[in-house]
C-alpha cells in the first residue's frame, strides 16, 4: 500500500511538471476605455481578468500613457481598442510594444453603424483658418430635428479632432453609446477570444450568449425611460451622444465644443448662451473629466438646469457591470433633468 502512493506521488508529479502537459494559461488581454473593457470582462467573467489602460475619471482625448501600460501592452496577447480616431494616444505604443499581439480594432468589427461627425452650426465647425469647410454649412446634418442643429455659425476645435477627421474619415468614435453597437463588439470581442483560447470557448460563448440577451433589456429599458422627455432639446458639453441620440430619439440642440481637448473662446460660449435662451433648452450637460464651470456661463440668466453626462465611464468603477450602468446612468441623468 505505501508502495503504491509512492509510485501514484511520483506519477503525480512527473505529469505536473511535465512542459508538454501543463495547461496553456489564459490569454493576457488589454483594453483601451472602460466601456469596452466592460464588454470583454463580461465575455471573460469566470476565466481571467482583462487589463485597462485608461483607468479612473481619466479620458482618452487627453490621456498620457503611464510605463505600467507599456508593460501592460509588452506582455499582451490580445489588445481590444475601439481606433485611432478616439485612442490616438495608443497608435505609437500599439506598433511600438505590442509586436506579438492580435490587436482588434472594432470599429472595424462587422455589422457596426457609424455616424460622421457633424459639424457647422449648433455643433462647432472643424475650421482652423487654415482651409475651408464649405461643405459643412448649414444643414449638413439630416435628422428629424434638423433646424435646431444648423443655426450659428462655429468656431476652432482641437488639432486633434481636425486630424482625426482628415485621416480616419470623420467618423464620430463614440460608437459604444448604442447598445447595437455593443452587440456587435461583443461578437468581435467573443469570436477573437474564442480563437485565441479554445481551451475556454464554451465559457466565452455562455458569457457573450448572457450579456447579448443583457443588452437586449438594457436597450428596452432605456427607450422606456427617455421616452417621456424625447422632445425636449438639451445641449452637452462636447459632441459624444449622436449614437445614443439616433438609437432613442432625444433632442441633442448642440455641443458647447467638439473637441474637449480644446476649450472654446469667448464667441462660441456667447453663441451657445444664445442657443440656449434661443431654444429654451431645458439643460446643459457637463461631463466628469473636463471642466463644470462653463455650463454656468452658458446657462447664466436662462431657465435651463444642468446636469452630468459621462459617456466614459469616468465615475464608475470599472468591470462587467460598468457598460449597463453607464447607459442606465445616463438615461437616467437626461430624465431628471429634462423632466423638471
Amino acid at each position: 500500500m505505501i508502495k503504491s502512493r509512492a509510485g501514484l506521488f511520483t506519477t503525480t508529479a512527473a505529469l505536473l511538471f511535465m512542459p508538454s502537459l501543463a495547461f496553456a494559461a489564459p490569454p493576457e488581454v488589454v483594453v483601451s476605455i472602460k466601456p469596452i473593457h466592460s464588454l470583454v470582462a463580461a465575455i471573460m467573467k469566470g476565466v481571467a481578468e482583462p487589463s485597462l489602460i485608461v483607468e479612473g475619471a481619466a479620458s482618452p482625448h487627453t490621456y498620457n500613457m503611464k510605463p505600467s501600460n507599456a508593460r501592460a501592452l509588452e506582455h499582451a496577447d490580445v489588445v481590444f481598442w475601439v481606433g485611432p480616431g478616439l485612442e490616438a494616444f495608443l497608435e505609437k505604443p500599439l506598433d511600438a510594444l505590442a509586436g506579438k499581439a492580435k490587436v482588434v480594432e472594432l470599429e472595424d468589427a462587422p455589422g457596426i453603424t457609424k455616424l460622421p461627425f457633424r459639424e457647422g452650426g449648433a455643433f462647432e465647425a472643424h475650421d482652423h483658418g487654415e482651409h475651408e469647410h464649405d461643405e459643412h454649412a448649414e444643414g449638413e446634418h439630416h435628422d428629424d430635428h434638423g433646424a435646431e442643429h444648423a443655426e450659428a455659425s462655429g468656431e476652432e476645435a482641437g488639432h486633434a479632432d481636425e486630424h482625426h477627421h482628415d485621416e480616419h474619415g470623420g467618423t464620430d468614435m463614440h460608437l459604444w453609446l448604442d447598445p447595437m453597437n455593443a452587440k456587435v463588439m461583443a461578437g468581435a470581442i467573443e469570436a477573437t477570444l474564442i480563437e485565441a483560447d479554445p481551451a475556454n470557448a464554451a465559457r466565452y460563448k455562455a458569457n457573450a450568449k448572457a450579456l447579448d440577451d443583457e443588452l437586449t433589456a438594457l436597450d428596452k429599458e432605456i427607450a422606456e425611460t427617455v421616452a417621456p422627455v424625447a422632445d425636449k432639446p438639451f445641449i452637452v458639453f462636447h459632441d459624444a451622444y449622436q449614437y445614443f441620440e439616433h438609437r432613442y430619439h432625444v433632442r441633442v440642440a448642440g455641443s458647447i465644443t467638439v473637441s474637449p481637448e480644446t476649450m472654446p473662446g469667448a464667441e462660441r460660449v456667447s453663441q451657445i448662451h444664445a442657443k440656449v435662451k434661443e431654444l429654451g433648452a431645458a439643460c446643459v450637460f457637463a461631463e466628469p473629466q473636463f471642466e463644470p464651470k462653463l455650463i454656468k456661463v452658458v446657462t447664466e440668466g436662462t431657465d435651463a438646469k444642468s446636469g452630468t453626462l459621462d459617456p466614459e465611464g469616468g465615475a464608475i468603477t470599472e468591470g462587467p457591470e460598468l457598460y449597463s450602468t453607464l447607459l442606465r446612468g445616463m438615461a437616467k441623468s437626461l430624465a431628471d433633468c429634462l423632466s423638471h
